[in-house]
């Protein structure tokens, strides 16, 4: 990032339904913590309130605004999968691995519901509707059913199940799919709203929170660890790192940024639709995403369809980008051609190297928990519990995220070209069916 935080707030939907925002003060003086957190997003709030549960003092420091970053404006997509199918965890790592991180899923999903319950965030509008992939062709509707299959067998996970054309149509409204998988597990949510009300609630718990207050250093000192701001200063025995995919605001997180490859996600709401040719679209209030290898996904948000994808490859936003996704959008519902799209926005996903969050040590005294490979809602809502125990010293079993190690990206100063060159391939890819 060339700019110098804190950000103005990003024009998305979700600000613009936003319910009333907590006041955070920023960091000044200096101040004594047991852990210092780094980042005020879903990792970073989740982590000190489990931390407060074992006793110890958080404080949580943010560059910007709560939300500002990803948890205030990704799509707002409740999902416990991976990048990785679980069929190929089991047949790389073995089927306990994969039955271990399949669990992680499924206990991230429930962990959602029960931020939600706790701190009564109603606003958050959380609706455990599930998801449904959404098969292009005929090569994609038989890999999904060979998953189901495998899901069925090996895992016992009876949450999956396929659809037919008729019935794909029936729920989407498009005529553009050949089949699909339903999974029950998972939702849709506002993410701004959830982040906002974790944080009112942790707050009210009193536990420290500060925004406009970038992290300018962190550093030794005999008595454990410094983090610096323009304006304060706080002493802890230990830091956790929960940047993700802004992990370049500031040069304090250098130790991760390089292995971290933002990719640029752009999102796209259409006006309300009542009353339009539109209106009966996505019925089941779902989320829903395409087999093909650039991926779209699509929802209602209130009365609206919200549609999105990757390839926005720039550090600002991208009129191609926004204009490629209206496009891909009226090809799938041509009910919305007439539609006008109101909101325009997009934001960074933390990609890694093996396609996989990681939770680690980077020495005695600094944890780091990133890279949610565009599944972050449930994922980092849920690592906070076990950034904690980690901090506690305790070694918590979390399959591929914690026995993997967090690679550095090759040659990271040319990354955006090798990103564009990759990207350019899957579309080719995408365009001849394979």
């Amino acid at each position: 990032m060339t700019a110098r935080p804190p950000f103005p707030d990003i024009a998305s939907l979700w600000q613009e339904t936003a319910s009333a925002r907590p006041a955070f003060g920023t960091l000044s003086g200096g101040h004594r913590f047991d852990v210092a957190i780094v980042g005020g997003g879903y990792t970073g709030l989740s982590a000190a309130r489990y931390l407060a549960r074992r006793g110890l003092s958080p404080v949580v420091i943010e560059a910007s605004r709560i939300g500002w970053g990803a948890s205030g404006r990704n799509g707002g997509v409740v999902s416990g999968k991976f990048r990785l199918s679980f069929a190929d965890i089991a047949a790389r790592h073995g089927i306990e691995t994969a039955r271990r991180m399949h669990d992680l899923g499924i206990e991230a999903i429930d962990h959602v519901g029960e931020l939600v319950a706790e701190y009564g965030i109603a606003a958050a509008e959380y609706r455990p509707t599930g998801s449904l992939r959404c098969a292009h062709n005929a090569v994609s509707l038989e890999a999904l059913g060979k998953e189901v299959a495998w899901l069925r067998g090996a895992l016992g996970d009876r949450a999956c199940s396929m659809l037919s054309p008729g019935e794909m149509e029936a729920e989407t409204g498009s005529r553009d799919f050949v089949g699909g998988m339903l999974n029950t597990h998972g939702g849709v949510i506002h993410p701004l709203n959830f982040v906002l009300g974790l944080a009112a609630g942790l707050q009210a718990a009193g536990i420290a929170i500060h925004e406009r207050s970038p992290v300018t250093a962190i550093r030794r000192d005999r008595d454990g660890m410094v983090v610096e701001t323009p304006d304060g200063t706080v002493s802890a025995r230990q830091v956790v790192i929960a940047t993700n995919s802004y992990s370049d605001l500031t040069p304090a997180t250098a130790a991760v940024r390089k292995s971290i490859i933002p990719f640029r996600s752009a999102m796209i709401a259409t006006e309300p639709l009542t009353g339009t040719a539109g209106q009966g679209l996505l019925s089941r209030g779902r989320s829903y995403t395409e087999t093909r290898r650039m991926m779209r996904w699509f929802r209602k948000a209130g009365d609206r369809v919200m549609y999105g994808g990757r390839g926005a490859f720039g550090k600002t936003d991208s009129e191609s980008a926004f204009a490629a996704l209206h496009k891909a959008m009226v090809r799938q519902f041509p009910e919305l051609a007439s539609v006008a799209v109101t909101h325009r926005w997009s934001g960074l996903v933390a990609m890694t190297m093996d396609s996989l969050p990681h939770l680690g040590r980077l020495d005695d005294r600094v944890v780091y928990a990133v890279g949610y490979n565009g599944t972050g809602v449930a994922m980092a809502s849920n690592m906070g519990r076990y950034v904690a125990a980690l901090v506690a010293g305790e070694t918590p079993d979390l399959g591929l995220l914690t026995s993997t190690p967090l690679r550095a990206v090759p040659f990271y100063p040319v990354r955006e070209p090798a990103v564009r060159l990759v990207a350019g391939w899957y579309q080719f890819l995408d365009a001849i069916g394979r």
